[in-house]
C-alpha cells in the first residue's frame, strides 16, 4: 500500500522534509518546485511509512487504499507524475534515492545578538517569515495586521467549504503565543503609524501585505452596480469585516463569471452548493442566509482562450466533477473547444473535462431548473450592460458578439498589489522593488509573498519566498547592516496603544478564537465568524488566558 496527495495540497513541503526515502517531488531543492499544481508521491519508492501524512498541515495525503471516492482518481493523478522517470538506483538499505549534500540554511555566528523584527501581516508568507526567524535564530518577532484578528489569507481568502486547507493556520497560530512573539493587531501602517516610527523601534521590517486589489476588465459598464471583483465577493462570503453583508444580491438565476482560475472555480463552486453542507462551514453567517434563499441556478465561466489554457488547477476542476446535484457543461460554440477535449492527453487538463456535458448553449432562454456551471472558451466580455444594475454581459465568440442575459457580473482576472506606505512601488507589476527581498534603497526592510513576487502561487510557495528574504535579512544583520532600533519594544507598545482603540495582542485573539468557537457550537459548525471590528474587539476584551503581552 502506498499513499497519494490529494486536491488540498498546499505544497508548502513539510511532507517532503520528514520522507525518509525521497519519494515526494518536486522538493524545494528541484527548479520544478513552486511550478507544479501539487506535490506527488511515487508509488514506485513509498514505503507506506506514512510520516507524511502525519506531517502534512492540511490533511491531504491518504493510503491509496483507504481514498474518499470523491478523491480516488488522485492514485493515478500521482503516478502520472513519474511516468517516465526513471527511478533512482537500488540499494540495501531503505533509502533507495541519491541524497543531495545536507545544507544548512540558517548558520549564524556564535555570538549573533538578538534582533527584533516586525512581520507587517499574518498571512502565510508573514507567517513563514515569522517560522523561520523563531525556528533558527534568536530574534523577537512583532506581529502587525491592519485588522484586529490574524489569518489573512487563509481566514479570508480560502474557500469555507476547503476546512482542510484552512489547517494551515493551526501550524501558524502555534507561533502567536512564542515567548518571543508580540502582537500588535489593528494597528495600519501609515494611518496609526508611519512606516518610519515603525522601524524606529525595530532593527528589520518585513512587509508580508499581499495583493488585496483586483484586476480590471477595462470594458464599458464594469462599474454598474451588480458587477463586483471576484475579491469581494470571497470577502464577502468568509466575513470579511471591510465588504458589507448586503453587497451582493442573489436574485437573478445566472451569474457570470470572467476567468478560469482557481478563485473563478471558488466563486461558481459556492454559488452553486447545496446551502445545507455549506452550513458545515465557517462561511459568514450572512452570506449563508443569502445562498439559502438565492435564486440563481446556473454559473457562467468566460475563458478567453481555450480549455488547454485554463489558468485553475486540475484539482480544482476535478473536485467541481463531486459536487451533488451540479452539472458541469460546457459550451460547444467554437469547433476548437471539442477537438481539443477529445485529443488532450490524459494528464492534461482539458482531458478533465471529457465527463462535461456539450452542447450549443441558447443564452436566450432561462436558466434550467437543476444547478449546473457552464465553461464558455474562446470567449471575452467586451460590455457590461444594464441599467442601474447588470442585466446583461456582451462577450465574444462564434459568428460574433452576444448577450448573456445575468444579475451578477463577478471579475476573477486576476489580483495585484497596492502601494504600500513609506515604500517604493512599480505601478506596472503591482509590487515593491527589491533584491532577494531587500526593498530597493530601503536599509532593514523587507519584502515577502505576492507584495514581492506578485500574484503568484498558493500557500506553499510563501515558504521558499520567504527563506529567501529572511537570508537576506539575515545576511544583512551579520554583515552589520541594519539599523539599531532607537525605541524599545514597550515603547512601541505604548505608541501603537495610544494612536489605535482597536490594538489586539495575543491573549485578545485568543478571546476572539474562544468566542468564535463556542458561536459555532451553539449553531452546530466549526466556527462562526464576527464579521465587523467592533465585534472582533468587544469579542478580544473578553475572558483573557495569561500569555505574553
Amino acid at each position: 500500500m502506498t499513499y497519494a496527495i490529494t486536491q488540498t495540497c498546499c505544497s508548502d513541503a513539510t511532507c517532503v522534509a520528514v520522507c525518509p526515502v525521497n519519494c515526494i517531488h518536486p522538493t524545494p531543492q528541484e527548479r520544478s518546485f513552486g511550478s507544479t499544481e501539487m506535490l506527488y508521491i511515487d508509488p514506485a519508492t513509498c514505503i507506506d511509512c506514512g510520516a507524511c501524512a502525519d506531517a502534512c498541515p492540511v490533511d491531504a495525503i491518504f493510503p491509496v487504499d483507504s481514498l474518499p471516492d470523491a478523491q480516488k482518481n488522485y492514485a493515478a493523478v500521482n503516478a502520472a507524475h513519474f511516468a517516465g522517470v526513471e527511478p533512482g538506483p537500488s540499494g540495501t538499505g531503505p533509502n533507495f534515492h541519491h541524497w543531495s549534500a545536507p545544507t544548512f540554511a540558517r548558520s549564524l555566528p556564535s555570538d549573533f545578538a538578538p534582533i527584533r523584527v516586525a512581520v507587517v501581516g499574518t498571512g502565510p508568507a508573514g507567517m513563514y517569515a515569522a517560522e523561520d526567524l523563531l525556528l533558527h535564530t534568536p530574534a523577537e518577532v512583532t506581529l502587525v495586521d491592519r485588522l484586529p484578528v490574524a489569518g489573512g489569507l487563509v481566514r479570508y481568502g480560502v474557500a469555507p467549504d476547503h476546512p482542510a486547507t484552512k489547517k494551515v493556520g493551526e501550524t501558524f497560530a502555534r507561533f502567536h503565543t512564542h515567548p518571543r512573539v508580540r502582537m500588535r493587531l489593528g494597528v495600519e501602517i501609515g494611518k496609526d503609524i508611519t512606516a518610519e516610527e515603525l522601524a524606529a523601534h525595530h532593527h528589520a521590517v518585513i512587509y508580508a501585505v499581499g495583493a488585496s486589489a483586483d484586476r480590471r476588465l477595462g470594458i464599458p459598464g464594469e462599474d454598474i452596480p451588480g458587477s463586483i471583483s471576484a475579491t469581494t465577493f470571497v470577502s464577502w462570503y468568509n466575513a470579511h469585516p471591510e465588504v458589507a453583508p448586503d453587497v451582493i444580491d442573489l436574485s437573478a438565476e445566472r451569474v457570470v463569471v470572467t476567468g478560469n482560475g482557481n478563485v473563478a472555480l471558488d466563486v461558481a463552486r459556492i454559488l452553486v452548493t447545496d446551502p445545507s453542507k455549506l452550513a458545515e462551514s465557517d462561511i459568514a453567517d450572512h452570506a449563508l442566509a443569502a445562498l439559502r434563499t438565492s435564486k440563481v441556478r446556473e454559473v457562467v465561466l468566460l475563458g478567453r482562450r481555450g480549455p488547454e489554457h485554463a489558468a485553475y488547477s486540475g484539482p480544482e476542476l476535478l473536485a467541481l466533477h463531486h459536487l451533488p446535484g451540479v452539472e458541469l457543461v460546457v459550451d460547444d460554440h467554437d469547433p476548437r473547444i471539442g477537438a481539443t477535449i477529445d485529443s488532450a492527453a490524459p494528464n492534461e487538463k482539458a482531458a478533465l473535462l471529457r465527463g462535461a456535458t456539450r452542447e450549443t448553449v441558447d443564452w436566450s432562454r432561462t436558466p434550467v431548473s437543476r444547478r449546473r456551471i457552464v465553461f464558455r472558451f474562446h470567449s471575452a466580455p467586451v460590455a457590461v450592460l444594464g441599467d442601474g444594475t447588470v442585466r446583461a454581459a456582451r462577450v465574444t465568440g462564434g459568428p460574433g458578439e452576444l448577450d448573456i442575459p445575468a444579475g451578477v457580473l463577478l471579475r476573477a482576472v486576476g489580483y495585484r498589489g497596492l502601494p504600500v506606505a513609506g515604500l517604493p512601488f512599480d505601478e506596472a507589476s503591482g509590487t515593491v522593488p527589491h533584491e532577494g527581498g531587500r526593498v530597493t534603497g530601503r536599509t532593514g526592510t523587507y519584502v515577502v509573498g505576492w507584495i514581492k513576487r506578485g500574484p503568484s502561487g498558493g500557500i506553499g510557495a510563501n515558504r521558499v519566498c520567504a527563506a529567501e528574504t529572511v537570508g537576506t535579512l539575515l545576511a544583512d544583520a551579520v554583515g552589520g547592516a541594519l539599523p539599531s532600533p532607537a525605541g524599545s519594544s514597550k515603547a512601541f507598545r505604548r505608541l501603537v496603544r495610544s494612536r489605535s482603540r482597536h490594538v489586539v495582542d495575543a491573549r485578545g485573539l485568543a478571546a476572539i478564537d474562544r468566542a468564535e468557537l463556542a458561536r459555532g457550537r451553539e449553531d452546530g459548525r466549526p466556527r462562526v465568524k464576527f464579521g465587523t471590528v467592533p465585534e472582533l474587539v468587544a469579542a478580544a476584551k473578553g475572558g483573557r488566558p495569561r500569555l505574553p503581552s
